[in-house]
């Protein structure tokens, strides 16, 4: 038996790569009636004479959209227009990955196509999410975007036409990955990616993927998210099970009124445990 990682899926064949060499692999039929998806990104062991997956090793995570699993990182590639910058579904992608135990870094595109004052208006959210210790890059630091990647198992992710496959195709020419052009009329772009596959890169690796199109927090407790706010662990309450909702002598609530929680993101706090 040899152990393995599933690089990909297409219909019931699963590429497994082992050192440097990629198997076509079929999986045991068992695993449909112990009700077993393998992903891509799964640890396996399998029988390399009858090129099968005997067994889903145990996963850091999964999800659900794309099915991926085993993530360390993920840059959330942000754009500041075509598509428009948006500290919602910024919120939305820093929970979920804070959720699912995986480092999110924040990756800006598309600055050039702002003015001065229009930068100025975002960067003051930039600065926030900083302070509160998120890392922030721009699509210009390839090398320090190739030394964050080195090592690493990350997945790209962020709205349709933000630039995901063109910051791919920069760090490695030779990916070839088709860009899409962003539809003006809808303010979004084409979806280019359609098949799941880890890729070698940099040092470490990456998933390449059609994009988060579930972003459901339905299967998180409301304690979960409001742990998934980093800033506000800063703020000690009265009561220790506070909501940060309509409780009395809240030190959250408190913290957005004098400008030290940022109240765009508390709005979105909000709208994240109402949607459960």
């Amino acid at each position: 038996m040899k152990k393995g990682q599933i690089v990909k899926i297409e219909s019931n064949d699963y590429s497994v790569l082992t050192g440097n060499e990629v198997l076509i692999c079929k999986c045991r039929g068992r695993f449909r009636k112990e009700g077993l998806t393998p992903l891509v990104g799964d640890r396996v062991d399998y029988d390399e004479d009858k090129r099968v997956i005997e067994k889903i090793l145990p996963r850091d995570n999964e999800f659900k959209r794309p099915k991926v699993a085993n993530v360390n990182q993920a840059l959330i590639i942000t754009s500041l227009k075509l598509p428009d910058f948006s500290l919602n579904l910024l919120d939305k992608l820093l929970v979920l990955m804070e959720l699912k135990k995986v480092k999110p870094i924040i990756c800006i595109t598309k600055k050039d196509l702002l003015t001065e004052e229009e930068f100025q208006e975002i960067d003051k959210y930039l600065k926030y999410y900083a302070s509160i210790g998120y890392k922030i890059l721009y699509n210009t630091d390839i090398e320090e975007i190739k030394k964050v990647l080195k090592g690493k198992i990350s997945v790209f992710v962020g709205q349709t036409g933000a630039g995901k496959s063109t910051l791919l195709n920069k760090l490695e020419p030779n990916f070839s990955l088709k860009t899409g052009e962003v539809s003006k009329a809808l303010g979004r772009g084409r979806h280019t990616t359609r098949v799941v596959e880890v890729f070698s890169l940099c040092g470490g690796q990456v998933f390449d993927t059609p994009g988060f199109s579930a972003l459901e927090f339905a299967d998180f407790a409301e304690e979960d998210i409001r742990e998934a706010f980093r800033e506000f662990k800063e703020f000690t309450c009265e009561y220790k099970d506070c909501r940060h909702v309509n409780e009395k002598e809240c030190q959250v609530k408190k913290a957005v009124s004098t400008g030290k929680i940022l109240p765009e993101r508390y709005v979105n706090y909000l709208s994240l445990i109402k949607k459960r």
